[in-house]
């Protein structure tokens, strides 16, 4: 129970007396007489002691029509309808009428009358004392002072289409009816001077509840709107109880002989009989005199407060329209109270530091969140001011989401207030309205408070829960020292960067980062090993080293199974070997067995590795002292290289700089580098290996008995043997002009003429040979060519006898007809025609008649070819023998130009070019 002793009283209401606008300004008079109203539908209905119903507009304009011949004694307007009904008097006696108008319609200028039937329940005859309309017109109740009540069931405005039934019987009169509709249940509040009852009329029985044992005065009750649960509010003597279907609800202590009660958009209107005023009978407390004083009160119930309170005379009825309340009296005055706005309401409040009841009206109001931010803004600035930071902080917290923060972190950064500042940028959080300031400003709290609990509990948060940058946060805990935490929060939200960060460069827990490494999807692996391998390395080479060999064969992350299985399914991850070799700068030893691991693995490895797997063993090579040991690492090298995935070049130069003989052979021989071999074995002084070399690779590259034979002339040791032994090479395969080879062993003081007496002997009698050789031959074809010129003339000058008795085709007797040739050939005629290709020639001789022509059509075609000429010039030994045969082709025969004058015969260009080439062969061989 609240007393309203306690409420804080305002003037939330301006009150006017409302003026006559047709008469200067003069208070506006209602008609005399009157007993009853009500409002609706944008007017305001009158009922006087004649039987007349006023209507009043806005514009305060009275019309009236006669309803009853002698008075109206209640009305009831609907709020959703133009109906209006009404109860009165039209004879003498206790008789009263109930009359529905439609006051959208007319009947001879007045309002339609669409229902007339008597009020009274059964035949007894009583007065009536309330009336109540259902708002969907199927329900109207009418109560009497003997305690019946009447209940017309169907359409109202009908005859026909509704019954009529006494609901209720009782001893004591009725003093309040009120319809309430909940979803599809419809209730009736039914109150008497003694009791309160509730039927349910949406049950055929009508189920009755009786919610209490005292009652209250005529005109006492109301039913308050959606907003307080549509209650049945009843104002007895002493308090107000507000009443559900099936039970009481709150009751307020509200003292006072009551006389009216009204609710009206959310506020309670009582008018209390003055304490100073004569008592009056409860039942019959309209007919106090005009004499009486009246204090009407309005209560808001939810925010508990008095709106407004003031003192008038013989009130008739309080009512609300056009936005305002209307407060009628018996002198015929009317009193307007316009409801201040919700600004100028609040701000009467500020004033009084009332912001507790701001911000309850606020609400009431429905005032936007803009607003409402505003009034917690100044609650918590006046805590502020009064030193409750506690207080202040809760209030703005709320205004979280329309109040820039900075507004209220301004003013709890003073270390004293840290558990405030602390409180607001946490509740910041919570509602994902922090920025990355935010955050570091929170952590930093924290750390300054120590409050590891409070940091475990923000950073431990769940993963839909989370309001904060998860990246500033690690920043900021790292930076504090809390790497534990910072760990922690790096790991659940898979900042990997920001784990291994942390673990590799502050804890320095390098096990424990190479473990997560190998826990990562392969892509984040292979870029973390990239940034940390060389600090790995450095610290847990073996693990390192391991993790790499995986990461650049088939990468597995060593997480769960399900995750292997899945990746297993997918494509194999394998990383590029060679883009990790610096990070072995300084493990040769672990660079080594993870090269040797992947051209294992993999023989298709990167060039890189086989490259530097080369270096590395041949460094092992060149540092080791033990023989056997040696020889191993030498076979190891030369296999490597033998391998051919190695580049020729990069190979030759590191075997070259580590002095590996084998390798550089090797190298040599298998890029066809044969005169770097002699160089290589000349300039170790290996002159066995000289020779062996051109014995080898002499074929291949014939001038390397020639510089064999210049290297040993240049020596001055006895080399007497080596010499011998090129000599017999150069000998048998006519290498070297003799001239050339004795020039040659001339700068050789060693080399005596016995050295090469054999040689010169041997070559004298060889070209002795072949003088004769060729002298016979020219005999043997001079011979031949006279004989053929011999022929040639007798076949020009002397006739040709054909004695043939064969065929030379088919070797039968010769018949008629037959062909006979100048070569002594004659054949049928018929195996002439089958055999030969041309009437002109003999089939038997065309062949090599053939073979002739084709020598002479190449020769001829071959006697431009200069440079085909020079080349086989400068690369033959026997310079003699090319231009012989350029001869026989008759490449040097003269040319006469066209363009030359008549008679004048010019050496062609390609001839001297020839003859000089001839000088110089010659020359070089002399």
């Amino acid at each position: 129970m609240a007393s309203f002793l306690q409420w804080r009283k305002f003037v939330f209401f301006d009150k006017d007396t409302v003026k006559d606008p047709a008469d200067n300004g003069k208070h506006f008079a209602l008609p005399a007489g009157v007993c009853a109203c009500d409002s609706g539908r944008g007017h305001v209905v009158l009922g006087d002691m004649d039987g007349k119903i006023w209507l009043l507009t806005r514009s305060l304009q009275l019309t009236s029509f006669q309803a009853y011949k002698l008075r109206v004694t209640h009305l009831y307007q609907l709020k959703q309808h133009s109906i209006l009904v009404s109860v009165g008097q039209d004879e003498h006696g206790i008789n009263p009428l109930v009359k529905v108008w439609n006051l959208e319609k007319r009947d001879s200028g007045n309002p339609l009358c669409t229902r007339i039937f008597p009020a009274i329940p059964g035949n007894k005859p009583t007065e009536v004392s309330c009336l109540s309309v259902h708002e969907n017109l199927n329900f109207m109740a009418i109560g009497f002072t003997d305690g019946s009540v009447v209940l017309t069931k169907g359409d109202i405005t009908r005859d026909r289409h509704s019954k009529t039934l006494t609901l209720h019987e009782g001893t004591s009169p009725i003093t309040g009816l009120a319809f309430r509709q909940a979803a599809k249940v419809t209730h009736l509040f039914v109150s008497t001077l003694e009791k309160v009852h509730c039927y349910t009329l949406s049950i055929k029985e009508y189920p009755k509840v009786e919610l209490d044992t005292h009652g209250c005065a005529l005109r006492c009750s109301s039913l308050a709107d959606p907003s307080q649960d549509s209650q049945f509010i009843v104002a007895g003597d002493e308090c107000v109880y507000l009443y559900q279907p099936d039970e009481r609800g709150p009751c307020f202590a509200f003292d006072g002989n009551k006389l009216l009660a009204h609710w009206h958009r959310g506020y309670l209107f009582l008018l209390i009989r003055d304490a100073k005023s004569p008592n009056k009978p409860e039942f019959s407390s309209r007919e106090s005199s005009p004499s009486d004083k009246q204090l009407l009160t309005i209560y808001d119930l939810d925010n508990k407060f008095i709106a407004y309170t003031a003192s008038f005379d013989d009130v008739i009825d309080v009512v609300a329209e056009w936005g305002s309340f209307y407060i009628l009296t018996r002198d015929g005055k009317m009193f307007v109270l316009q409801e201040k706005d919700t600004q100028t309401k609040l701000e009467m409040l500020f004033k009084k530091n009332l912001f507790v009841m701001a911000i309850n009206l606020a609400k009431s109001q429905h005032l936007d969140s803009d607003g409402l931010s505003e009034i917690f803004r100044q609650y918590g600035d006046h805590l502020y001011l009064k030193g409750d930071h506690d207080g202040a902080i809760q209030q703005y917290i709320r205004t979280i989401g329309k109040l820039e923060p900075s507004y209220v972190i301004r003013k709890f950064l003073d270390a004293q207030r840290i558990h405030n500042l602390t409180a607001y940028l946490q509740a910041l959080h919570r509602q994902s309205l922090a920025n990355a300031d935010h955050t570091t400003l929170l952590l930093n709290c924290y750390t300054k408070l120590k409050d590891s609990s409070k940091l475990e509990e923000f950073i431990k948060s769940s993963e839909s829960e989370v309001h904060f940058d998860v990246e500033i946060a690690i920043k900021v805990l790292r930076q504090a020292g809390y790497h534990s935490h910072a760990v922690f929060l790096a790991e659940k939200h898979t900042h990997h960067e920001w784990y291994l960060k942390i673990q590799l460069e502050d804890l320095k827990n390098y096990q424990e980062g190479l473990r997560y490494i190998g826990r990562l999807p392969f892509e984040q692996a292979e870029s973390n090993m990239k940034r940390y391998g060389k600090t790995l390395m450095h610290h847990v080479p073996e693990g390192t080293t391991l993790l790499l060999k995986g990461l650049c064969t088939n990468y597995q992350p060593s997480g769960d199974s399900a995750e292997r299985e899945s990746l297993g399914r997918g494509r194999a991850n394998k990383a590029n070997s060679e883009e990790f070799i610096p990070i072995f700068a300084n493990n040769p030893r672990e660079l080594k067995a993870f090269l040797e691991h992947m051209i294992e693995v993999d023989p298709r490895s990167p060039q890189g590795v086989y490259d530097t797997l080369l270096e590395l063993r041949l460094q092992d090579w060149a540092h080791e002292q033990d023989p056997a040991r040696k020889k191993v690492l030498q076979g190891e090298a030369v296999s490597l290289l033998r391998s051919d995935n190695t580049v020729f070049d990069k190979a030759l130069v590191l075997c070259q700089m580590h002095n590996f003989k084998e390798g550089v052979l090797y190298l040599y021989e298998k890029g066809k580098l044969y005169q770097q071999i002699m160089h290589y074995h000349m300039q170790n002084e290996e002159y066995g290996k000289v020779v062996e070399a051109c014995k080898r690779y002499g074929e291949q590259e014939g001038c390397l008995w020639e510089q064999a034979l210049g290297y040993f002339a240049r020596k001055e040791e006895d080399c007497k043997a080596y010499i011998s032994e090129v000599l017999h090479h150069i000998d048998q395969n006519n290498l070297m002009p003799p001239l050339l080879v004795v020039q040659t062993l001339a700068h050789n003081s060693t080399a005596t003429l016995s050295v090469i007496k054999d040689y010169l002997i041997n070559k004298l009698q060889r070209e002795s040979q072949q003088i004769e050789d060729d002298e016979r031959k020219i005999h043997q074809y001079r011979e031949e060519t006279g004989h053929l010129r011999s022929e040639i003339q007798e076949l020009k000058t002397s006739a040709k006898i054909f004695q043939k008795t064969k065929c030379n085709m088919c070797n039968s007797p010769l018949e008629l007809p037959s062909v006979h040739f100048l070569c002594s050939h004659s054949f049928h005629q018929h195996c002439f025609e089958s055999y030969a290709e041309s009437e002109a020639e003999c089939p038997t001789c065309t062949p090599e008649n053939r073979k002739v022509m084709d020598m002479l059509r190449a020769q001829d075609q071959k006697r431009d070819l200069h440079e085909h000429f020079n080349k086989q010039l400068r690369s033959s030994n026997d310079g003699f023998s090319v231009v012989a045969d350029y001869f026989g082709r008759g490449v040097f025969n003269k040319l006469t130009l066209v363009t030359d004058p008549p008679g004048s015969k010019t050496v062609g260009s390609l001839e001297v070019n020839l003859q000089r080439d001839l000088l110089i062969q010659t020359k070089r061989n002399s």
